[in-house]
């Protein structure tokens, strides 16, 4: 079955884990190879014709190995429907064995000649098709396959859209990085597990819209593979509808600690974020100078002013949970603050300066949830931005190994790991890359936890609202010039969902 972005499965895999989906279908459950690779074949033309109709001349471009393979069928049943195409191989012909021989063969039989690249770019074409490299990629693509990539890329720089087949060529898909050069796809069908390198990191931009489809795999088979991730999905049941006796005592009381000199807006946001996820009360504790002025920007949100640890302890001992980082800062005053949120045992979400603040330290607690960028990742773990964005899922599970709790890795393809579990969100747009984002998310995880959801189930909701909204706001006016605040009503609409 060919399901869209918005219905994929749930269930993310590595590439070693999609090879063993692939074993147990052949050897175990008696479905060929041959069989799933024209069934493969036959999804991939199917969408290609479904999006691009008017498709006249094709250019398959196809490697050695079972990925080939897949692109050898597409191209015999597009030649038996009459188009006109031309077929490359990237490789040594006579490595290709197996099942995708057999295919190679079946095409040939058409009388379609299968040439071999020889690195001069590919002839013009109305849709080009990447079958050159699957899932077993483990490095950067080089050579003959290099070109290849560069060729295919330049062509869809002219106005040539690429399909292609399981994965794009030069895109890992345990990581979602990109060692040296990879596919541009406008599109790309997955086939029997969905691997979570689609997903994150470059994984997206390279992919395009994706597809997927199981082969008709029987349901034993992925009962034996546990997945590695799992995709975020919304359910409407957890926000159970109140009871008209409901008072704000019931819903919990949140403390956003932060809003340095120059930096009240992102403190101020995160309130309002809390506020808007379904929170009874919520404190702020900032500078002084600040105290005021949001109060009067926003009336609802009891803002206090802080001088020292003394102002701030009467605030913790009647808060349910913290949030401490939006606006932080790191002057001695947000040091201050940020050992007296550390040494209280109440829940915390830790976000923006406060994980700065942590990485000079070796503290490790269950009760907290981490909210790094890829860049505050990179401090907390002793390492470099690029070394977290080449594999996003070992970062987070690292994370969370060393400092305890729940960890979420924001960024394109947001990862949270808790409890032993690994969980993505694929929702989100380039709009939300814009100061404020993580002050509004960090304002709705607390509110959730102060609500009384788990670490797990309050990470997890807030990640997949948060993102959503950021999707409804761009839907009304475009990503370009999206503001933290915009996603406001969305938030307050989503949340109300039951």
């Amino acid at each position: 079955m060919i399901t869209r972005m918005t219905q994929l499965p749930n269930n993310l895999y590595t590439a070693k884990e999609t090879r063993e989906l692939d074993r147990l279908a052949i050897e175990e459950f008696a479905i060929p190879g041959i069989v799933l690779m024209e069934r493969a074949g036959a999804v991939a033309y199917s969408i290609l014709k479904q999006h691009w109709p008017q498709t006249k001349k094709l250019c398959v471009v196809c490697g050695t190995g079972n990925n080939g393979g897949d692109g050898f069928v597409l191209a015999r049943l597009a030649k038996e429907q009459g188009q006109q195409l031309d077929v490359f191989v990237v490789g040594d012909p006579d490595r290709i064995k197996g099942d995708a021989l057999v295919a190679k063969q079946r095409l040939e039989e058409r009388d379609v000649t299968v040439k071999t690249y020889s690195g001069d770019g590919f002839p013009a074409a109305d849709v080009l098709v990447d079958a050159i490299l699957g899932t077993g990629l483990k490095g950067g693509v080089e050579g003959d396959e290099l070109h290849a990539v560069k060729a295919l890329n330049t062509l869809n720089t002219q106005g040539a859209p690429i399909l292609a087949l399981d994965i794009a060529t030069g895109l890992l898909a345990d990581s979602g990085a990109v060692l040296t050069e990879a596919v541009k796809a406008n599109m790309t069908v997955s086939f029997i597990g969905l691997n979570q390198g689609l997903l994150t990191a470059k994984g997206a931009d390279c992919s395009g819209q994706l597809f997927f489809d199981d082969l008709q795999i029987p349901e034993d088979v992925f009962l034996r593979v546990p997945a590695s991730a799992k995709r975020l999905s919304f359910a409407t049941s957890i926000f159970k509808k109140r009871d008209k006796e409901s008072h704000k005592g019931l819903f919990g009381h949140a403390l956003i600690i932060g809003g340095d000199i120059g930096m009240s807006g992102a403190a101020r946001m995160a309130c309002e974020a809390a506020l808007r996820s379904g929170t009874g009360l919520v404190s702020l504790a900032t500078r002084p100078a600040h105290a005021a002025i949001i109060n009067s920007t926003r009336p609802e949100i009891m803002s206090y002013p802080i001088e020292e640890e003394n102002d701030i302890l009467a605030l913790i001992d009647k808060a349910n949970v913290i949030a401490i980082g939006p606006g932080l800062g790191k002057s001695e005053w947000a040091a201050t603050l940020f050992a007296a949120a550390i040494n209280s045992e109440k829940p915390l979400v830790v976000d923006a300066d406060a994980l700065n603040l942590l990485a000079d330290q070796q503290i490790k607690r269950e009760n907290w949830i981490l909210t790094p960028h890829p860049g505050e990742a990179a401090r907390l773990l002793g390492c470099s931005t690029e070394e977290v964005q080449s594999d996003r899922f070992s970062a987070v599970k690292a994370l969370s190994e060393k400092f305890g709790g729940t960890v979420i890795l924001k960024g394109n393809g947001t990862l949270i790991y808790s409890d032993g579990e690994t969980y993505l969100c694929d929702r989100g747009n380039p709009g939300m890359a814009s100061g404020g984002m993580g002050d509004v998310l960090t304002g709705m995880v607390c509110s959730l936890l102060a609500q009384g959801f788990s670490f797990t189930g309050a990470a997890n909701a807030g990640v997949y609202i948060h993102a959503s909204a950021g999707d409804a706001a761009a839907s009304e006016a475009g990503e370009r010039g999206l503001l933290a605040s915009d996603l406001m009503p969305a938030i307050r609409r989503l949340v109300n969902i039951n």
